[in-house]
């Protein structure tokens, strides 16, 4: 493939950044760029922002909503978001029910719930992980027992990202118990307001409530918030990963904590001298910024393949990708040294202009601890190399 921009696509680009620069919020762009925590409210704001000009799924086919954009334009799109600093766009809704529910739902599903994703009116939250169910999802033990119209679902989900603020649910559940337990599976929309789910938090090492149990007591699904057919849910839980994984590859965004890096570790002082003239320093992110431009260019050939639904090749895209943004982390805590040490939640949350530290410094510490994250969701990187190891080289 010519991995070189045409014309129209550096139009595209142009058009692109001038609608970033017309219309993103400073407040949002500083505390994306200075690492600081995102309410809900900044995440809505901007949603709708995009959604206004028609811009919040670039994936989505036109009749759905998208704009139409080829692959190339959409890592245009994604790669001008990352630099600007824009809050990312949530994925559990756009990114990821929203393909299930085109490929698998039914008309009455689309024609209700993608709407509503589009303009943000439904927050969604992704229900699969359980204890003793994470890597080996298929060992989820929440059940859905069919009761004339509705199913009755009892059972505990965890980790659950921002479950806090979610009216929606996608989620995993056992409907047959006596066959292989791939093949016992469904797939539930579920309403997060319906009586008998609770949320309960998971306050984290960087003291953030940013993940969540979630408990079902006898709650009460229709029957037609199932998608496709029963006991298929293993399929399409394996459809909705793939586009996942693609999209935790965050080249753009990678590219732009590496910016940060060089500037930070610059402005750091060894012996006398910036720290990003140290050989040993210097090394590392050279490195690191090969292995980008590296992935950078393994992205290009995944969104070139559009016609087809992601495969194994998400798996190389999420290993990868992961483990650059991990290095990225561990560069800055390490260029920070000892002031990495502290952070200052009050400045963190937004509730003071100023840290009582170092302004770049103080969140790097929370920032490394949240990145610990990205190796394991979505399918630990263990996993994705078993995929890796039998679906590509077929060992």
């Amino acid at each position: 493939m010519d991995l070189n921009y045409t014309a129209e696509d550096l139009a595209f680009r142009d058009s692109v950044r001038n609608f970033l620069e017309q219309n993103l919020p400073a407040d949002l762009q500083q505390k994306v760029r200075k690492h600081l925590r995102l309410a809900k409210d900044d995440y809505v704001r901007w949603h709708k922002t995009l959604a206004k000009q028609g811009w919040v799924a670039p994936g989505w086919p036109v009749e759905f909503g998208g704009p139409g954009w080829s692959p190339v334009q959409r890592h245009i799109w994604e790669e001008e978001c990352a630099r600007a600093g824009t809050p990312p766009i949530l994925p559990f809704g756009v990114n990821m029910v929203a393909p299930v529910i085109m490929a698998f739902g039914s008309q009455a599903q689309k024609d209700y719930f993608l709407p509503r994703i589009l303009t943000c009116e439904d927050w969604w939250c992704q229900g699969y992980s359980e204890p003793g169910a994470g890597s080996d999802l298929a060992s989820l033990k929440t059940t859905a027992v069919r009761d004339g119209d509705h199913y009755i679902v009892n059972g505990q989900k965890t980790w659950t990202t921002l479950a806090q603020h979610a009216d929606m649910i996608f989620c995993l559940v056992r409907t047959d118990s006596g066959v292989r337990k791939q093949e016992g599976i469904s797939f539930l929309l579920m309403d997060m307001h319906a009586p008998g789910i609770t949320v309960r938090p998971i306050i984290m090492l960087d003291e953030d409530h940013e993940v969540n149990e979630v408990f079902f007591d006898n709650v009460r699904v229709p029957v037609e918030n199932l998608v496709g057919q029963e006991n298929k849910g293993w399929t399409y839980a394996k459809y909705l990963l793939g586009h996942e994984r693609t999209g935790i590859a965050a080249v753009g965004r990678s590219k732009r904590e590496l910016g940060f890096l060089k500037r930070f570790a610059a402005a750091q002082s060894v012996n006398g001298k910036p720290l990003m003239a140290d050989p040993l320093f210097g090394a590392k992110v050279a490195a690191l910024e090969i292995e980008l431009m590296a992935l950078e260019m393994t992205v290009l050939r995944v969104l070139s393949q559009a016609h087809k639904a992601p495969g194994p090749e998400a798996s190389v895209l999420k290993v990868r990708g992961t483990e650059i943004q991990q290095t990225l982390t561990e560069l800055m805590v390490e260029a920070a040294g000892p002031l990495a040490l502290p952070f200052d939640p009050a400045y963190l949350e937004g509730e003071t202009e100023h840290s009582i530290l170092d302004d770049d410094a103080a969140p790097l510490a929370a920032h490394y601890f949240n990145v610990r994250k990205t190796s394991i969701y979505g399918g630990s990187n263990e996993i994705q190399r078993n995929i890796i190891t039998q679906m590509i080289l077929g060992l």
